[in-house]
């Protein structure tokens, strides 16, 4: 079954919130209360759901623990993603640091770096590693996932490497479209141009243009 990456987008937000939720002892949800939380219509909701099975129950809605539950098997965070982070500038060093992490799913378990100054040292409880020594610790590791926060000028070289070692997932912070083989998933995260989108409605502009 082919899902597009809009649902499995929602479907993140969806376990975000029901985190939260579940945090605050919340035991059941409505779909239309799911829905309010994350500025969907219920009809969304529920599309978006029914693609997996069917979770909720008559008169009371989803149940919080077991649709986080299945949300989690879905998107494959039921033992928990590994994670390396390339890169240990402030913006590595800061993700390194997040204890948000684990309470959804992904675990740090590697830095890297190519500065003679930072490998070898502790960031974070972490060792940094050489860039150079990726393949033979992403895979000592078990590392399946990759944050890249390297320059611009590096970030296509550093993405090469990491999908030669067989990474399958890279998130990457660097405003560069990166040329990787087609079994290699790219997210990329461009700050510049968010904020830049941003200052659009800071001038008062509610809607996009139809």
């Amino acid at each position: 079954m082919k899902v597009s990456d809009r649902t499995i987008e929602r479907l993140s937000l969806y376990y975000r919130y029901l985190y939260i939720l579940f945090q605050q002892g919340t035991q059941f949800i409505s779909s239309k209360h799911l829905a309010s939380l994350v500025g969907l219509k219920p009809e969304q909701v529920r599309k978006d759901l029914s693609y997996f099975g069917s979770f909720g129950r008559t008169g009371k809605g989803y149940e919080v623990v077991s649709l986080q539950r299945a949300i989690a098997k879905i998107l494959g965070l039921e033992q928990g993603r590994k994670v390396a982070i390339v890169g240990v500038g402030n913006l590595g060093m800061a993700l390194a640091g997040y204890k948000g992490f684990e309470a959804l799913g992904f675990r740090i378990v590697a830095i890297f770096d190519s500065s003679a100054n930072k490998i070898g040292k502790k960031y974070k409880g972490k060792v940094c590693h050489d860039i150079a020594d990726f393949k033979e610790v992403s895979k000592k590791e078990g590392v399946e996932m990759v944050i890249l926060t390297v320059p611009s000028e590096v970030v296509q070289e550093v993405a090469q490497s990491v999908a030669a070692a067989g990474i399958k997932a890279i998130l990457n912070f660097a405003p560069v479209n990166l040329n990787v083989p087609k079994a290699v998933k790219v997210n990329n995260i461009d700050l510049a141009s968010e904020l830049k989108r941003l200052s659009y409605y800071a001038q008062g502009n509610r809607k996009d243009a139809d």
